[in-house]
């Protein structure tokens, strides 16, 4: 008996995998069935590697995980992750082939609790946005020349250094009123809120700047204080919001009247070039300068033509009687002119009149000159055909056969009268008659000798 036999026939038509088959319909497994969510867990065993990737695992206290996140994903946290760190990453579930080590595919990683705070913020967003604090019809416009510039932020904050640097450089000069306030911790949103409504009650400045540096989620949330939005919102001069860095979004800045993505960008927003206003002003001032040249010249010009026009009476008289002169003088001219071409006209028609014997004379003269013509060419022609005969006859005597047998030549016949041309065509005993210049003779070959 076979030791398969008992064998189940479906059990012996199984495929056989290898591992990378298996892993691999384990990943597709895996990443078909779990779909991209939150994972919340201390950080431990984090490496960046020379490629810039992130590898780290995220536990509790009963188990852990391995994570990766790629270069093209890391490069836009805020922050770098260190053990002990609790963070919430956002990934997807997927088993690392070459391995066979389950992981989570990170794409996107934040301190632990931001999560929560971001719910809160779309929460109140959505609640300031219903009742259309955002609205952007409401947004103003900033002055194009502002003659003072409030700014609300913490008077030892990096923001306001920044913003006074921009300014420097833009547009020195240009007056700056700080109105300090906390920028973070507790309490700073009711403060910040404050500032504005201050700075709105005493109208000193014509764009007032809200600024902050860059931060997390935490750090930034004072910005995102109904009590800021709302002053914002109620501010009676435009609001330029320039908090953190180009990804930080708060709710100051949607209540502004314009959004920077620095505090740097705030200010270069909120104030002219003093350098273009210059270059501007001497531009036009060369345009006015311009336009003033040309007109001088055309009222020059208008002048000088008004004052040729403006001619004396007597002047005009004496030109009137050298035009009359000179028309005069031109119709003289013509009738003399005329007169002197009728006259050539009528001479030349009397040297055309000739009289019938004259006509006779003239025609006998020309018949008598066409006769002498007509004999001149017969005798050329006539001496031109005799010469032609000539040389035709001298051709014709040297191409004569009798005339090359007068030189002592004889032509061979055969019995059938054709000429031997060739001694080979011969043999011998062969008859041959021979034909001399005067007379023929009867011959008979005794031998032939070719060449």
């Amino acid at each position: 008996m076979d030791l398969f036999d008992d064998v189940p026939e479906r059990e012996s038509t199984l495929p056989v995998l290898t591992v990378s088959e298996l892993n691999r319909m384990a990943r597709r497994a895996l990443e078909s069935q779990l779909p991209l969510l939150w994972v919340e867990g201390e950080v431990s065993n984090f490496t960046r590697a020379a490629s810039g990737h992130w590898y780290f695992a995220i536990k509790d206290a009963a188990a852990q995980v391995r994570c990766v996140m790629f270069r093209g994903r890391n490069q836009f946290v805020d922050f770098t992750p260190a053990n002990g760190d609790h963070v919430e990453v956002r990934a997807l579930p997927s088993l690392y082939e070459a391995r066979g080590e389950f992981q989570l595919g990170v794409e996107q990683i934040r301190r632990a609790g931001a999560g929560r705070l971001y719910e809160a913020f779309l929460k109140l967003k959505a609640k300031l946005e219903a009742e259309g604090l955002f609205d952007p019809a409401k947004k103003r416009p900033l002055p194009r020349f502002p003659r003072r510039l409030g700014v609300v932020t913490s008077p030892q904050a990096a923001a306001l250094h920044d913003v006074l640097t921009a300014l420097a450089r833009r547009m020195p000069g240009l007056p700056v009123i700080v109105y300090p306030t906390p920028v973070q911790g507790a309490g700073a949103g009711a403060q910040i809120a404050a500032a504005i409504r201050t700075a709105g009650e005493r109208a000193e400045c014509d764009v007032l700047l809200v600024c902050r540096g860059g931060g997390s989620l935490e750090d930034l949330w004072a910005f995102n204080d109904e009590a800021v939005a709302r002053a914002i919102a109620a501010s009676p001069i435009p609001v330029v919001s320039g908090v953190g860095h180009e990804t930080d979004f708060t709710l100051a800045d949607f209540a502004a009247d314009l959004r920077a993505p620095t505090p740097t960008a705030a200010a270069e927003l909120a104030s002219p070039v003093r350098a273009e206003l210059l270059h501007a002003l001497e531009r036009h001032g060369q345009l006015l300068r311009q336009h003033m040249a040309r007109r001088l010249h055309a009222g020059m010009q208008q002048l000088d033509y008004l004052a040729r026009r403006l001619v004396h009476p007597a002047e005009q008289v004496r030109r009137q009687q050298e035009g009359l002169a000179a028309r005069a003088r031109r119709l003289d001219a013509a009738h003399r002119l005329r007169l002197a071409r009728e006259s050539a006209r009528i001479e030349a028609l009397g040297r055309r009149l000739v009289s019938p014997a004259h006509a006779i004379e003239r025609h006998q003269f020309l018949l008598n000159a066409l006769a002498a013509r007509h004999g001149r060419a017969m005798a050329s022609l006539l001496a031109q055909r005799q010469l032609s005969l000539a040389r035709f006859a001298s051709s014709l005597a040297h191409l004569n056969p009798d005339n090359v047998l007068a030189r002592g030549y004889s032509i061979a016949l055969r019995a059938d009268g054709s000429v031997v041309q060739d001694a080979a065509t011969l043999a011998a005993g062969d008859a041959l008659d021979l034909r001399f210049s005067k007379g023929t003779a009867r011959t008979r070959v005794e031998s032939v000798k070719p060449g």
